[in-house]
């Protein structure tokens, strides 16, 4: 294949063109009307959301059902909110790994690590909390530069390099807390980042409404750029709805946070992984960096000579991925109350089903940052229903290694079906 056919195979997989390839009419400055799309098409590519909502409807309809009620009510909803937040922070960091193609298998143990490092430098070294918080952060960074120079500098496998990563800052974690297995927090600013809920105006109601104008104006961007470019465009009305239902979600969601009679408002911890999310849409959208991350996924060696810097770009992820995992094991102390030796061992697990049970593929370059949200969703909500309905770990857990199989086995029949199909 010519490196003209690889590069436009790469540039296929960018938010730019996920849609469709520049038609006969590109360089006009004209855009084409998208033609009215098949059953079959909402099976295909990133609209993989479509069977993803029908699972979390029969979810939450289920445990609704079989729980009596309890299951929706103000104050669970909350809980699943603080539940879910380091699984969804640490499957933000998987998802950019497997948007590359990539898989770490160390986040898990990065992130405890980390969390253990904050925990250290806040009690025994009297450091005050910000400080603490972003040593924790850099010393994840750290491993990410080192996890990202064997993976794109010496080319070993990054699923040898992270293995052994874990094995290693486990570790690491262990001579961190020496003499102790575990590490309590008694400091107001970390204890805050879970125990604070957002009742005033502007935290709780305006700061979220803001985030869907940010999101609709991105939309909106996009639509525009694609017109310039003389590709195929959506309608209006389709963005209009999408943006309404999305507003009507937040406000939903605003309205039973703010109806939690025990702790009512948005917790703290979940509007900070709000935001993170809405921060890597951004940076994956409508930055050149984010569509050199699909471009690289989708096709690498095309990627290359394409002028994209393959190696940087692969090590930048690798420590972005880190960094977002010290994130997580930030968060988990501050709802734990402190840090634990004991690796969590589904963290790992959780956080990659998560990214694949949303839609990011396994095979890099196709996927969005809003998969983790719903991902999240559907796995805390797993486990939360079925702790109302008293079953035990072992059951939850063959639970959602059967759904995780499912994620993975939907992922490949779409991409065998795509690539039939030629796209």
């Amino acid at each position: 294949m010519s490196a003209t056919n690889e590069e436009s195979k790469s540039a296929s997989k960018s938010p730019l063109a996920e849609e469709a390839q520049p038609t006969a009419m590109a360089g006009t400055g004209a855009a084409v009307a998208m033609p009215p799309r098949t059953f079959r098409d909402f099976f295909r590519g990133d609209l993989g959301f479509v069977p993803v909502l029908i699972t979390l409807a029969i979810i939450v309809i289920v445990f609704e059902v079989l729980s009596n009620g309890d299951f929706l009510t103000a104050r669970n909803i909350s809980n699943l909110s603080d539940q879910i937040v380091t699984v969804g922070t640490v499957g933000i960091a998987a998802m950019l790994v497997l948007l590359l193609g990539e898989i770490d298998l160390s986040l898990a143990a990065v992130s405890q690590c980390c969390g253990a490092i904050m925990a250290v430098l806040l009690v025994r070294q009297g450091l005050p909390a910000p400080v603490a918080i972003l040593g924790a952060i850099a010393a994840g960074a750290f491993i990410g530069l080192i996890n990202g120079l064997f993976v794109a500098v010496l080319r070993i496998p990054s699923f040898i390099v992270t293995l052994a990563g874990s094995i290693a800052y486990a570790g690491v974690l262990l001579l961190v807390l020496q003499p102790q297995t575990t590490l309590q927090i008694r400091d107001r600013g970390i204890l805050d980042i879970n125990a604070t809920h957002f009742q005033d105006p502007v935290m709780g109601y305006a700061v979220p409404l803001i985030g869907v104008v940010i999101y609709a104006a991105a939309l909106f961007y996009n639509r525009a750029r694609r017109v310039r470019a003389g590709l195929k465009v959506g309608s209006i009305g389709g963005l209009v709805v999408r943006i309404i239902i999305l507003a009507i979600v937040i406000a939903g969601a605003i309205a039973i946070f703010q109806s939690n009679q025990f702790n009512g408002g948005i917790p703290q911890s979940f509007f900070i992984w709000i935001c993170l999310i809405i921060l890597f849409y951004l940076i994956l959208t409508q930055t050149a960096f984010g569509r050199h991350v699909y471009a690289v996924g989708g096709n690498a060696e095309a990627s290359r000579r394409a002028g994209i810097n393959v190696v940087g770009l692969r090590i930048i992820i690798f420590t972005l991925a880190s960094s977002l995992a010290a994130v997580g094991g930030i968060l988990q102390v501050s709802r734990g109350t402190g840090a634990d030796s004991q690796i969590n061992p589904t963290l790992l697990l959780n956080a990659i089903a998560a990214a694949v049970v949303g839609g990011v593929s396994l095979f890099g370059g196709r996927g969005s940052v809003w998969a983790v949200v719903l991902g999240a969703i559907i796995i805390g909500g797993l486990e939360n229903g079925l702790n109302l309905l008293g079953q035990g770990q072992e059951i939850r857990e063959i639970i959602e290694g059967i759904v995780l199989v499912l994620a993975v086995t939907v992922d490949a029949i779409i991409r065998r079906a795509n690539a039939v199909q030629g796209r």
